[in-house]
């Protein structure tokens, strides 16, 4: 009896402290509870991107996360690609990055919603390249949709040049784009002298032309290059009746059955392929294809066409499916972009931002003066891979910034006869 007396002690006191213990770990438990409303308030946004290579690269991915607290899902397409997605599916993205030519097609869809100037950290150091269509006093507006055309949000809800508080797209990465060309093949020539748009239809060349597969840019390209070389004549370039895209398609489907492309490119990567294996030595070009095929010792020059540039302007737009904390988010990142040190590294790609004087400690005074001076380098200058994409007393072609920007001959735009242009593009890919 008194060793089952004792045998019962043990268990109770074996019991207590189990059940001492069971207690500490749900108290713990509890602790561990009443704590979490602070993790998941503090749990990162995740902000999808929906653009092209352009722009949605991991070094800016990388750097925007560490310096906003967000996680950013970027999904780079091609340019084609990037917008009838935008177009039929708002609720895939928050933010869409890609260029003017887009906003009419979005703004008529309702994908995008509009943005708030007084919720954009630095809308006055905005340059008035979107504000008022000139660099400089004597800048040609360009042909086309010039941003500053379409910027601004009208109070009958249509877009125009009247200043309002709402505006259609951030203005941010913008350039200027030609052709780039192999200088093994093709012999230098003088920048807005003798470069120009009709070596894409020269015969010389015949089978080694590389158009970019963009029924709103690669078009211009060809447009310019049909005008130049005299095959057809047009009144207004930005603005082609269908009259007019008849009479260029019967000249370039002519050109396309004798074999003169030697493809259509999707994306700068693509491009940069198809000069570095030398399927061809004259293409349209960005510049970020001409660096890397420099970083990569293959001599490619960016023409200053006498007949004018097609310019560019990269714009942010935001989602209409876009709402509560993602909004917050997404401004963050359009005040990210324009803080300094975005602008100093797509320039180091040959890209401008619009607030440019932000960036501007955030680059050495040899790369100032290359990229937006136009001056010769003094020295070696590395590109945003940290690879030398530019060697001392190379000169940028078409000079500075304002020297560049008064020469644009057309803009990136989707005319009046946009849907009309893309069927026409499209036979003209597959004739």
């Amino acid at each position: 009896m008194a060793t089952n007396n004792l045998s019962a002690k043990q268990s109770i006191k074996v019991s207590r402290r189990q059940a001492l213990k069971s207690i500490g770990q749900a108290v713990v438990g509890a602790t561990a509870i009443t704590q979490a409303p602070y993790v998941f308030a503090r749990q990162r946004t995740q902000l999808k991107v929906l653009g092209t290579h352009v722009t949605l690269q991991k070094e800016i991915r990388h750097k925007a996360m560490e310096d906003l607290g967000i996680d950013l899902i970027f999904e780079p397409r091609g340019s084609a690609a990037v917008l009838q997605k935008a177009l039929m599916n708002p609720s895939s993205f928050d933010l869409y990055e890609q260029w003017s030519n887009s906003i009419r097609p979005l703004w008529a869809s309702r994908s995008i919603q509009p943005i708030e100037k007084k919720r954009l950290q630095y809308w006055d150091e905005i340059n008035p390249l979107c504000k008022t269509g000139q660099v400089a006093a004597n800048a040609k507006f360009g042909a086309g949709d010039a941003p500053y055309k379409i910027l601004h949000v009208q109070p009958d809800g249509k877009l125009g040049t009247q200043h309002t508080e709402k505006i259609s797209f951030l203005p941010y990465v913008h350039n200027v784009d030609s052709f780039g060309y192999n200088t093994n093949v093709i012999q230098p020539e003088e920048a807005y002298k003798t470069e120009s748009w009709g070596w894409l239809l020269d015969p010389r060349y015949t089978g080694k032309v590389g158009i970019v597969n963009a029924p709103t840019i690669g078009l211009f390209d060809l447009v310019l290059a049909t005008q130049a070389q005299g095959l057809v004549k047009f009144e207004d370039i930005g603005n082609l009746t269908k009259i007019d895209l008849d009479r260029l398609f019967d000249v370039l489907i002519d050109f396309k059955r004798q074999n003169h492309f030697g493809g259509f490119w999707n994306s700068v990567p693509e491009s940069v392929d198809y000069m570095r294996t030398n399927r061809v030595v004259i293409e349209s070009m960005f510049s970020p294809a001409v660096s890397a095929l420099n970083e990569q010792n293959v001599p490619v020059r960016f023409a200053a066409p006498k007949e004018g540039y097609r310019g560019w302007h990269g714009v942010m737009c935001l989602s209409s499916a876009c709402k509560g904390k993602n909004i917050d988010a997404a401004y963050d990142y359009m005040n990210w972009w324009l803080s300094g040190w975005p602008g100093a590294f797509v320039a180091k790609q040959g890209y401008y931002i619009s607030n440019p004087q932000r960036s501007k400690p955030f680059l050495s005074s040899p790369e100032w003066d290359y990229w937006y001076q136009g001056k010769r380098a003094s020295q070696d200058l590395l590109g945003a891979d940290n690879k030398i994409s530019v060697r001392k007393n190379d000169k940028r072609s078409g000079g500075s910034y304002t020297k560049r920007f008064s020469n644009v001959a057309v803009w990136n735009t989707a005319m009046p006869t946009y849907d009309y242009s893309v069927q026409k593009w499209y036979e003209f890919i597959s004739s």
